[in-house]
């Protein structure tokens, strides 16, 4: 047959050379032979196509349809003349758009005779999406015939009612590849009833990208081979479905004549096997894991049991016997696990263990079976014989039915532990007596710190007193009439000695507040505060001052009468050092502390002082104003930060000079609500 295609020149050239063929070689050559006879033996016509429509390949049985013994070098040679446009059409439809429909027409017989064919087409494309060629299978084209419609009869309606009800696509193709029976299932695949399957070919019903996937089974089939296998279809609601189809030869009187069709759908089978498939694959890859995972684990637990310097583990039985003596254990006492294998672990404790919290080693293991773990702490030996303090925690261990599966023993070498805490003992001690020594001491030092205070509050106050009675008498005996600069002198020495006395008075305060003790309660801030302002009103009557005090002051936690006087003290300063302003005023708010506890402050507008020179400013006696400018000792904040730190608490100044002063000071929070009653009896003693 002169059909030459590139596998025949490929084989000729093979077979002209000197060399005989490798295995290789002669295993596809034997493959490209099989595959072009299995071409050329093709119930329907296999045309191979390129871009410019030259015919590359045209399989035998369309050749013989043709009447043809060679091949045509172009489409239209194969084409009838009214049919050059339509086929170029076709060709170009593959070529742009990667598909294009079934056509029917007239191909041209070498006796110069037409038939009609039908030809469905499918393009190739390379990597880069060029187009390679095109495969067309070509088909008879015959007209439907009264004698193809279904069959009529009562057995055969009995045959088509009983087939329609079966769930499985049958349908039976003669040996042209045109249907000649389909049951209800079949043809609902199509889209078709069964009356429309029938005459229709296998190419019209079938898609061209499936025709060369079954073509060779299909000829197979037709060469009498029953054909059973399995293929994935998408159906027309887009989803795949899976089949096992059954191609079985029609044999009539030797020769077959046609082909029955049986496709089951087993998508759920397949879907049940891919999930029992994928669940096994992920089972295996969990227990993989878990096994990696339970191996990585013991493995670090072995080498952390045996790595480990200062502790030590092993394992007895419920009866205290030893059953795993691990490295950590034999490093630290000594002994192989040859040797300690199966004896009681009481072989491990020292005798002398009096004094120390050691009991009965059977009341151990008692014990730590009992409540899951106990803790001991005594002399352990070693193998020669030395000893060391150790910790030991013994734990039973138990399965989730609460079955006893023996003990472990951690142990922790404690021995240079142990000598610190004797000689921390023993500096405890020691300081003990120093600390009862040195209160000793500071009870005298209070004793005369108290002497002081009444020595100074009786024997150097009493000239002092002398000193302004005096003053006063001669002040009287003198009157109005006496010299004017006697009468100066002795004004003079009154002020002073008026203030000394003050100052001894602040200094007596000041000491005072260091012994005191706090007798701390819920004070309200608002309350405390309503007390002092009274008491400064009072003082000041002609003053213009503007209050601005913030409503929800909160409670604090500390002694009213001293939080009275710091708040007094600070007050007045506000009051002292505004009175250059025709209208003083005085603000008083408060913040949460990031830190805990309140923070209050107190703004005037007043004069203000220099805080880079106010260095001593909570120093006894210091002030940062003259005396004949603004009277006062120069005791107030001392007294109020000595108050504000007995409470925890501290004090500072943020000011200007002639931009007024404010003073924060913080104070424990006690969580109590401002409206909560505040002590009668403290709060009269503030308003008197």
């Amino acid at each position: 047959m002169d059909n030459p295609t590139p596998t025949d020149g490929m084989a000729t050239d093979k077979c002209a050379g000197d060399h005989p063929l490798n295995p290789k070689t002669q295993e596809l050559q034997a493959a490209l032979d099989s595959a072009r006879a299995l071409c050329d033996s093709a119930p329907c016509g296999l045309l191979t196509f390129d871009a410019d429509q030259q015919c590359v390949h045209v399989n035998q049985t369309l050749l013989g349809w043709l009447g043809r013994t060679t091949t045509a070098q172009h489409l239209h040679e194969l084409v009838a003349p009214g049919w050059h446009s339509a086929i170029t059409a076709h060709v170009e439809s593959l070529r742009q758009c990667g598909h294009s429909e079934p056509l029917e027409l007239e191909l041209l017989r070498q006796d110069g005779q037409s038939m009609s064919m039908h030809i469905a087409s499918t393009p190739v494309f390379d990597t880069e999406g060029q187009f390679l060629h095109g495969n067309a299978v070509v088909t008879q084209a015959h007209p439907r015939a009264s004698a193809d419609a279904p069959p009529t009869g009562s057995a055969d309606s009995l045959l088509l009612s009983i087939t329609n009800r079966i769930p499985s696509r049958l349908a039976y193709y003669d040996k042209n590849l045109i249907c000649r029976f389909s049951n209800q299932a079949h043809a609902t695949r199509y889209g078709k009833t069964p009356a429309e399957m029938v005459g229709s070919p296998l190419s019209q019903v079938v898609r061209p990208d499936v025709l060369p996937e079954i073509l060779p089974r299909v000829a197979r089939a037709l060469s009498g081979e029953t054909q059973t296998f399995e293929a994935e279809r998408t159906g027309a609601d887009g989803l795949n479905n899976f089949f096992e189809i059954h191609y079985i030869p029609d044999f009539q009187n030797g020769s077959v004549e046609g082909i029955f069709i049986e496709l089951h759908d087993i998508s759920e089978r397949r879907r049940t096997e891919e999930f029992v498939l994928h669940a096994n694959h992920d089972l295996e890859e969990r227990v993989r894991e878990r096994s990696a995972e339970l191996f990585a684990s013991e493995q670090r637990y072995r080498l952390m049991v045996d790595a480990i310097q200062d502790y030590c583990i092993y394992f007895v039985d419920e009866d205290g016997g030893i059953t795993d003596w691990t490295e950590s254990a034999q490093r630290l006492h000594g002994h192989s696990r040859s040797q300690i294998m199966g004896r009681s672990y009481e072989a491990l404790l020292s005798p002398d263990n009096a004094g120390e919290d050691e009991v009965d080693p059977g009341q151990v293991l008692r014990l730590a079976k009992a409540h899951g773990q106990w803790e001991t702490r005594g002399w352990r030996l070693r193998e020669d014989g030395s000893r060391f303090w150790a910790h030991t925690v013994l734990t039973a261990l138990r399965n989730e039915e609460g079955e006893l599966h023996g003990l472990s023993s951690i142990t922790r070498d404690m021995t240079a532990a142990k000598s610190l805490e004797d000689v921390m003992n023993d500096l405890n001690r020691e300081l003990e007596k120093r600390v009862a020594e040195r209160t000793r001491q500071l009870v005298a030092a209070n004793k005369d710190l108290d002497v002081f205070s009444h020595m100074v509050s009786h024997d150097l106050r009493a000239p002092l007193r002398h000193i302004a009675g005096f003053v006063s008498l001669l002040q009287e005996q003198m009157g109005a009439s006496g010299d004017t600069l006697a009468i100066q002198y002795q004004n003079s020495i009154a002020k002073a000695s008026k203030r000394m006395s003050l100052m001894i008075e602040g200094l007596l305060e000041y000491a005072r507040l260091g012994r005191v003790t706090i007798a701390a309660q819920p004070v309200p801030m608002a309350q405390l505060l309503q007390g002092v302002m009274a008491h400064l009103k009072q003082e000041n009557p002609d003053r213009r001052i503007e209050w601005v005090i913030e409503s929800d002051l909160p409670v604090v936690r500390g002694d009213a009468m001293l939080l009275a006087q710091a708040l007094g003290n600070l007050l007045d300063n506000a009051v002292k050092y505004s009175k250059t302003r025709e209208v003083a005023r005085i603000e008083v708010g408060w913040k949460v502390n990031p830190v805990g506890g309140r923070t209050f402050y107190i703004k005037d507008n007043g004069v203000g002082f220099d805080l880079e020179k106010a260095h001593n400013l909570f120093v006894m006696f210091q002030r940062q104003h003259h005396s004949m400018d603004f009277e006062g000792t120069g005791t107030g904040l001392a007294l109020s930060q000595r108050i504000i730190e007995r409470h925890g608490g501290r004090i500072w100044s943020e000011t200007t000079p002639g931009d007024g002063c404010t003073f924060f000071f913080t104070l424990p929070f006690d969580g109590l609500e401002p409206e909560m009653a505040f002590p009668e009896s403290s709060l009269s003693a503030l308003q008197a």
